[in-house]
């Protein structure tokens, strides 16, 4: 139920945001608006306002909104009031009204990004866990357990790094960009420091997907090796594992962290495999109040999207440490429009990777990975709910800005060419182009919806 109602609260704000854009523009630019509508379909409530023409509904169906304009191709116009008609309107202005809804979107972005730069977010504190193995991360020579105090690209001054999610960010781009990423590693205990280049022009763009950090080797912030809470009839209970024991071996192997343990146990499905499909049992030493214990534990394997994967039935690792980041009124302010234009260009630099096939399409999301993030950001604090809307929001800003004509951005470009040859789109076209649009956007819906069905069935 939250996920549903966290997923309606999250399109209503963005839809009204967007279509108020035409609206307020088109009111600016003296153009008679006859209906705002949030949503489709028949409306379940309806108003409007003192001295007002237009009307105001809320429709049954949430996944869009528009904004009726009086405007001669769709309906006679009174000859008194055809200079209020969106048709007669000098280019300039109705090209403002179309632009005016995927910006509105944008600057909601930087205004929900700085909020949450000013109140501040509890983010994990940017100490490496071990790398996988075999990983770039590795190769580069990490170890797990060290601090990233500064990071930056080939040619550009280094810059402190304030937390995990910001060293992920980082990674993201550095991945997307093919730029390698130095990092300046430190530890509490000492003022020395190291540096090592995290090589990440080695990755190539088309495997940028869900999996690109298990491929860098960066999964997670540093943990302390402990086991959580214990599934009932799991394997943990089978072996006698107990909340609040401290992993510290598994076979001949020492356990430095939580998501070394993760993997050790991930990955032990390997050599269930390698013995004919049966599980190999496993001895573990751990720490229990103090006093070690030694135990046969023996996971469990499951699939997932084809492979064998190992499993105990419990929650692995402590929980990070965690430190506040926040900024001061005009640094997060510039903060907040700083990511919103990041966010914009990486989306913009993803889409063009997935249209020459440099990046996977596994990477579209639909209306389920939307509402499924919505109601897991929700119960993570309103400020992670913040940070996730601001990211839909850019995203709904530009994908409206992409030129396909049943998007703001086609009717962007019909007006692009008027502009240059003097003379608007012929009707014949424009019947064309409408269709190849829906049928790009059509397919591009049933991709995501696909790849969606994919990560929650899998």
């Amino acid at each position: 139920m939250l996920t549903l109602v966290s997923f309606v609260v999250t399109l209503g704000i963005l839809i009204a945001v967007h279509e108020y854009g035409h609206y307020r523009v088109a009111v600016a630019c003296g153009i008679k608006v006859l209906k705002f509508s949030i949503g489709f379909g028949k409306p379940i409530y309806t108003w409007r306002l003192k001295n007002k023409d237009t009307e105001f509904a809320i429709g049954m169906l949430p996944l869009g909104g528009y904004v009726k304009m009086l405007d001669e191709r769709e309906a006679p116009v009174d000859p008194a009031e055809r200079h209020l008609a969106f048709n007669t309107q000098p280019l300039a202005s109705r090209a403002a009204v179309v632009a005016a809804g995927p910006l509105a979107n944008l600057l909601l972005a930087v205004l929900l990004y700085s909020v949450v730069n000013w109140s501040g977010l509890q983010e994990p504190k940017a100490v490496l866990a071990s790398p996988v193995a075999g990983s770039l991360a590795e190769r580069a020579g990490l170890n797990g357990h060290e601090t990233v105090q500064q990071a930056a690209f080939e040619g550009e001054e280094l810059e402190t790094v304030r937390s995990f999610e910001d060293l992920r960010w980082r990674m993201t781009q550095g991945a997307l960009d093919g730029r390698d990423l130095q990092l300046v590693l430190g530890n509490d205990a000492s003022p020395s420091t190291r540096t090592v280049v995290l090589p990440l022009s080695k990755i190539d763009t088309a495997e940028a997907d869900a999996q690109l950090f298990r491929k860098i080797g960066i999964l997670g912030p540093w943990t302390q090796p402990v086991i959580g809470e214990i599934m009932a009839g799991s394997a943990a209970q089978k072996s006698g594992l107990q909340a609040g024991d401290v992993v510290q071996r598994i076979g001949d192997r020492a356990i430095v962290d939580g998501q070394q343990l993760r993997e050790t146990i991930r990955t032990s499905a390997r050599s269930s495999a390698e013995n004919d499909g049966a599980v190999v049992p496993q001895t573990w030493q751990v720490l229990r109040a103090g006093q070690p214990v030694a135990l046969s534990v023996t996971p469990q394997i499951t699939q997932e999207g084809g492979v064998s994967v190992a499993r105990i039935g419990a929650y692995v690792g402590a929980p990070p440490e965690f430190v506040t980041v926040r900024y001061g009124p005009l640094e997060g302010l510039w903060g907040g429009a700083v990511r919103t234009w990041e966010v914009s260009v990486l989306t913009l630099k993803m889409m063009g990777k997935m249209v020459i096939g440099e990046a996977s399409l596994k990477n579209l999301s639909g209306p389920l990975t939307i509402a499924d993030y919505a109601g897991k950001s929700v119960t993570m604090g309103w400020t992670s709910y913040l940070v996730f809307l601001a990211l839909v929001s850019v995203s709904l800003g530009v994908l409206n800005l992409l030129p396909l004509p049943v998007l703001d951005g086609g009717h962007l470009m019909y007006y692009l060419w008027e502009w240059v040859t003097g003379r608007g789109v012929s009707d014949a076209w424009m019947d064309r182009l409408q269709r190849g649009g829906v049928a790009i956007l059509l397919g591009m819906m049933c991709i995501a919806l696909f790849n969606d069905l994919t990560r929650l069935v899998g």
